[in-house]
């Protein structure tokens, strides 16, 4: 029976027309096997793969198998097998007729804009000199079809043109009219009763366009998956629809408009109040202790999360309703309060028991943690890698991780982001590894460095206009001398208004102790005019011990001692001095510092007092006191992206500083170093919007300037503040909105904050080879001038440009 049917396969493709029967009794056994239609594929190999033989009997499943055999080639496009009774009297001849494909020879693709080339050209899986696969250009074609949909071009058109070369090669040509980008139009919410359809698609990353020109409603498949997995359901659950479900989704294409509706159907279920809580299996940390922890009572949000809710404008729960979000925030707050005192492997399951109570059968979860807290990981060794350079020592007085004691995955982190603030390491620094040792799960830990170059040589000349000469600077650092984290700098800037050189050198710690040593030495000549005192030469030098706070281990107590001779060339100063004028003084100074991510910090704070005693058993020509103290916070808002540790997130700060000082008795020649000056960026206290030493004891002097100053420009007292909501891309570049705020008086019982002059704008931060540089533009609201008509002050609010060069925070 099988034998009949393949010889009727044969019938069907014979040369001669013969009747079945005849077939049958003939073609069944053929007496030789012909190749037709080959011209580049050799016979050899088709025979081969053929697998049939002169006098076999020929049946179904061998022809079968012969024609998938071929076709698995991919170099035909048409395969035919047939018998022929005419050719050769007396014989019979099985012929296979092929149809050879033809070859690649070019693939070009034409009208890629929104889409990168690349991108396109990876899509498509053909080979130059190969035979042209009809699924594979097809395949291809969809390919690229599927990457416009997922950048939202849902009218892009594919089309493939075939062109014969000269050498009969073919030349595909993909060419794309991309089209608009497809815009949602509106987004229909559909099942939602509870939940108002204006709160879902607000927590939605795809929005419909707009009036404004920056909505644009294009459409992104990545977001859109996002919003159907992560961001609806969450928003649900965040308002006690735990149960919440997602029916369907549909996006309605109008290719004629360029228009799309996006459709999302939800299933809300019953909303869940919250019922009875317990803690389970906590030994290491009483119920009381961890309870603290739990959300939903006594919830008092932080400032962050207030900041974060309302620039999120996100919907809340009611009072006693059960929130997901909160609950996994609070999950992760105690496992971290097991990880900070050592339980590494303790594990934290949450129970969410929903149930119908009471005689309206409201719906109700009841929660539980229940705690498996296991041993308490002890840190066993501490190993550093990577650091060809730089001291171990110097390494590991950053380190918070002791061994011997328990592990703390907040002194963890703490040490990683304090070698980061060393600059000495590429970044981002990879995170540290802990490996478990034995089975009560003690650990080493592993910090991985890679050396960079951290010297630099600096030098630069300029030659400016109206009078401002020939400049220039010769700068040497090295922060990390002989890999002990010392430092050294050398600085010489010279020009029309300045000459000055300084040298420093800095030891973290002294003898290998926590104590640390500064040395300075310097000559500044300051060519810029100081009321009738002309220039003015100082030469001085300081030396400084910073000790450690044995109850903080981010607190410093300081000791330094500075001497400085100073000279004016003309005029008479207050005091009476005004050649080799000196001033002997010793200094006292406390500093808090937990700020991470330097030089642009986004968390932690700063708090400082510094104070100065000149004159009395001292010596010198001066007797006063001068106190001076500095505040900054810094709160993170959010990020974008690096959710593991080492990576580089977009991050969102706010920040808050207020600086303030106050100068008590007489400073003689020396008031315009030990003196406050107020405005600008570059010589006294920094309140942009004004102009250098324009904010006095007096009100706003117009006409000073970062080259002319006067006495009356400095104060024996002086506020300032600054809030800045900022965005620290990365390590090297910074951007902020900002408010100053500030003032200077002539004593400091003359302090009022309420009387403060103010501005807000905008900046730049960036640190280049040749040091850290900012950019500023601030607007000055309090700003004021002389009305040449009348003669009298008249506001005069205005834009003020400032460049900063120099330590940036």
């Amino acid at each position: 029976m099988m034998a009949a049917v393949a010889l009727g396969a044969l019938s069907a493709l014979a040369p001669t027309r013969l009747s079945a029967q005849e077939v049958s009794g003939r073609c069944q056994t053929p007496d030789s096997v012909a190749v037709r239609g080959l011209e580049k594929v050799a016979e050899s190999r088709v025979r081969s793969e053929l697998g049939l033989t002169p006098g076999t009997a020929l049946n179904f499943p061998t022809l079968q198998r012969a024609l998938k055999a071929l076709y698995a080639l991919n170099l035909f496009d048409d395969v035919e097998i047939g018998c022929d009774l005419e050719s050769v009297p007396g014989k019979v001849l099985t012929i296979v007729t092929v149809r050879e494909r033809p070859m690649l020879g070019d693939v070009k693709v034409v009208g890629p804009q929104a889409v990168s080339e690349r991108s396109v050209r990876d899509k498509i899986d053909l080979l130059i000199g190969r035979p042209v696969d009809p699924l594979q250009v097809a395949r291809g074609k969809a390919r690229i079809d599927s990457t416009y949909e997922a950048a939202g071009y849902y009218l892009a058109r594919v089309t493939v043109d075939t062109v014969v070369m000269e050498d009969g090669r073919y030349a595909l040509t993909y060419r794309i009219d991309e089209g608009r980008r497809l815009a949602i139009s509106g987004i229909d919410i559909v099942g939602n009763k509870s939940v108002k359809e204006k709160d879902v698609v607000g927590a939605m990353k795809t929005r419909p366009e707009g009036f404004w020109w920056f909505r644009k409603g294009d459409f992104d498949e990545d977001k859109y998956v996002g919003d159907l997995g992560e961001r609806i359901p969450g928003l649900f659950s965040r308002l006690g629809f735990v149960d919440m479900r997602i029916t369907q989704d549909t996006l309605i294409v109008d290719r004629e408009k360029g228009k799309g509706l996006v459709r999302v159907g939800v299933e809300e279920g019953p909303r869940y109040r919250v019922g009875t809580f317990e803690i389970a299996g906590n030994r290491r940390f009483p119920t009381s202790e961890l309870r603290k922890f739990y959300p939903f009572e006594g919830y008092d949000p932080t400032l962050t999360q207030r900041v974060m809710g309302l620039i999120k404008r996100e919907a809340a729960a009611p009072e006693g309703v059960f929130d997901q979000q909160k609950w996994d925030d609070a999950l992760d707050k105690v496992n971290n309060e097991y990880r900070n005192n050592g339980y590494l492997y303790a594990q934290v399951r949450p129970v969410v028991e929903r149930r119908f109570e009471g005689a309206d059968s409201v719906p109700t979860v009841n929660l539980r943690w229940e705690i498996d807290e296991k041993s308490p990981a002890i840190v066993n060794r501490i190993d550093i890698v990577g650091n060809d350079f730089t001291n171990e020592e110097c390494i590991r007085r950053q380190i918070f991780v002791v061994p011997g004691a328990p592990f703390s995955q907040q002194a963890l982190i703490r040490s990683y982001q304090s070698i980061g603030n060393l600059k000495f390491f590429e970044e981002p620094l990879p995170f540290p590894d802990s490996r478990a040792i034995n089975d009560q799960g003690d650990v080493d830990i592993v910090f991985r460095v890679k050396e960079k170059r951290t010297g630099s040589v600096n030098f630069g000349a300029s030659m400016g206009q109206g009078g401002v000469g020939f400049g220039g600077f010769i700068g040497l650092e090295q922060p990390n001398l002989f890999g002990n984290c010392k430092q050294g700098r050398l600085n010489w800037q010279y020009g029309r208004f300045f000459n000055d050189f300084t040298a420093t050198y800095t030891d973290p710690a002294l003898k290998g102790t926590r104590t640390s040593g500064a040395f300075s030495a310097y000559r500044t000549q300051s060519r810029f005019v100081i009321g009738n005192l002309g220039q003015n030469i100082r030469t001085g030098g300081q030396l400084r011990f910073g000790f450690p706070v044995p109850w903080s281990y981010f607190s410093t107590v300081s000791l330094s001692y500075n001497g400085e001779s100073a000279t004016f060339t003309s005029g008479q100063v207050a005091g009476g001095c005004q050649r080799n004028c000196f001033r002997s003084n010793i200094g006292l100074g406390y500093q808090y510092d937990t700020r991470v991510d330097m030089p642009f910090a986004t968390q932690g704070s700063l708090r400082s007092v510094n104070t100065d005693f000149s004159g009395g058993l001292l010596g010198g020509t001066v007797n006063f006191q001068r106190v001076e103290t500095e505040m900054r916070s810094y709160a993170l808002l959010g990020q974008l992206g690096g959710g593991t540790p080492g990576s580089q997130p977009v991050k969102f700060t706010l920040g808050l500083t207020t600086r303030a000082g106050a100068l008590f008795g007489n400073s003689g020649p020396f008031f315009f170093q030990q003196q406050f000056a107020v405005g600008g960026v570059m010589f006294g206290q920094m309140l942009r919007g004004y102009p250098e030493f324009s904010i006095t004891p007096v009100g706003f002097n117009p006409t000073t300037d970062q080259y002319r100053s006067d006495p009356a420009s400095f104060g024996n007292a002086f506020l300032t503040t600054t809030g800045e909501l900022g965005v620290r891309f990365n390590q090297m570049f910074y951007f902020n909105v900002f408010a100053d705020a500030g003032n200077n008086w002539a004593s400091a019982r003359q302090i009022n904050p309420t009387r403060l002059f103010r501005s807000a704008g905008f900046g730049v931060s960036t640190v280049t080879p040749l040091g850290p540089l900012g950019l500023d533009m601030a607007y000055g609201f309090d700003r004021t001038k002389v009305d040449v008509v009348t003669g009298r002050i008249v506001k005069d609010p205005r834009w003020q440009f400032h460049f900063r060069l120099g330590q940036l925070f």
